[in-house]
């Protein structure tokens, strides 16, 4: 995995354009530490498809499907550090689990992903936010080394101590994990109840009810008339209990 260390836009309109960037950018690889405790705290299983943007070597990906048998992509710019990966998924025995690919991170399709690893320069993280926003799953976790998204609280955040010296590494390392939020904002009815919720990312209110949550898909709030929990299906929340509410419009 690589930092992107260094930003340089094409000059005038072509800026703005991110199929027209231009990336100078220094390979520094993760600690194999901070790859293990990232894909820990994605909480990564066998089921996962692990994408990883800005994918360097290919260690976070390859691990993936060593440690826990997932099935991953590695998107990276630099096409020799591709094939470099590639080579290195192949003395794995992971190339049939482990993809590297081509591609800048900030037009490429990652929406299949159910875990995403990130290593990348806050301007860029703001860049993708609405991307993960729109176009990943609700319940997809996002996990960045050392950088975090502005407006988007993480859901948890660790500092991980780095055994021995590692190029462009210091003796620590911040890890971020974000949930994908489902969109519950609006107004439900049924079943006998009419709720409005407001949300903010991952933070929701639920109108009239205390310890409203929300988990990816899962959502749970407790009214004076009892406890609710279920998930949240497109324009439907599902409750355990089989009450089902629909998103007025």
């Amino acid at each position: 995995m690589r930092a992107l260390l260094c930003l340089l836009l094409v000059a005038g309109a072509c800026a703005a354009a991110a199929q027209d960037t231009e990336w100078r950018v220094p390979f520094i690889s993760t600690p194999d530490e901070v790859v293990e405790r990232m894909l820990a705290l994605a909480g990564t299983r066998a089921d996962d498809y692990v994408v990883d943007l800005g994918s360097g070597d290919g260690r976070i990906v390859i691990a993936a499907a060593r440690r826990y048998g997932a099935r991953g992509l590695g998107i990276e710019l630099d096409e020799a550090l591709v094939r470099t990966s590639r080579d290195n998924a192949r003395r794995a025995a992971v190339a049939d689990r482990a993809e590297f690919i081509q591609g800048d991170v900030l037009t490429a399709d990652f929406s299949r992903a159910s875990v995403v690893t990130v290593y990348l320069l806050p301007n860029l993280i703001g860049r993708l936010e609405p991307r993960f926003l729109k176009d990943l799953k609700p319940g997809t976790r996002i996990v960045s080394h050392a950088f975090r998204m502005v407006s988007w609280q993480p859901d948890a955040s660790e500092t991980l101590s780095v055994a021995g010296a590692h190029p462009g590494q210091g003796d620590e390392s911040a890890l971020y994990l974000w949930i994908v939020p489902a969109d519950v904002r609006g107004t439900w009815s049924g079943a006998g109840m009419r709720i409005r919720i407001e949300q903010n990312y991952q933070d929701i209110d639920v109108a009239g009810a205390s310890e409203a949550t929300l988990r990816g898909a899962e959502i749970a709030w407790r009214t004076a008339q009892g406890r609710f929990h279920g998930r949240v299906q497109g324009e439907r929340i599902v409750g355990d209990d089989g009450r089902v509410l629909t998103r007025e419009r």
